[in-house]
């Protein structure tokens, strides 16, 4: 697999970022774990991603959070994103998890989810977070098979009125040492 790494997104990568949003937008798809990118000026959004990393100066309906996008460093393009969340509120708990992540169409089924989970593992760990939860659609079977990947262990089923969810749990610094 060609080199990847998680960076925090910032003006530089604005044409790319469009061009993200662009995908989603013709599949008329939502960009999970992109903290509202496809919602904002690009400049706004970044600002939000800034202010939402605190405690201090997130919105108090929020937690503090950090987004990455996954970049492929043979053409620096974006290939996914992931927001990970350092606690969780109720909401969360129950459907969101720490983790939510996204793949744009055209690069997905190359094995790219499961690396950048992992990469947003070590993340996790450098937050703080030694025990994540990842959820997902029950019929999402690419987004099931990308956390069970990276050592998730299925706790149970929620369903709203929308989709079942499953809620998955991962030992992060279990499943990093599995995977070195």
């Amino acid at each position: 697999m060609e080199k990847l790494f998680l960076i925090e997104p910032t003006i530089d990568h604005e044409e790319e970022a469009r061009k993200y949003i662009e995908e989603f937008k013709s599949e008329k798809v939502v960009i999970a774990g992109g903290s509202g990118i496809d919602e904002y000026v690009y400049s706004d959004w970044l600002e939000k991603l800034k202010t939402g990393k605190a405690k201090e100066t997130c919105r108090k309906d929020r937690v503090p959070a950090h987004t990455f996008f996954l970049v492929r460093s043979s053409d620096n393009r974006i290939i996914g994103m992931i927001n990970i969340r350092h606690e969780l509120n109720e909401y969360l708990l129950r459907e969101g998890g720490h983790i939510g992540y996204s793949i744009r169409s055209s690069e997905r089924q190359k094995g790219y989810a499961t690396k950048m989970l992992e990469l947003g593992l070590q993340k996790c760990l450098d937050l703080g977070i030694e025990k994540a939860l990842v959820t997902c659609d029950k019929n999402n079977t690419g987004s099931a098979k990308t956390i069970q990947n990276n050592f998730g262990i299925l706790e149970n089923e929620y369903e709203n009125e929308e989709m079942t969810i499953q809620r998955y749990w991962i030992n992060v610094r279990e499943a990093l040492s599995k995977r070195k």
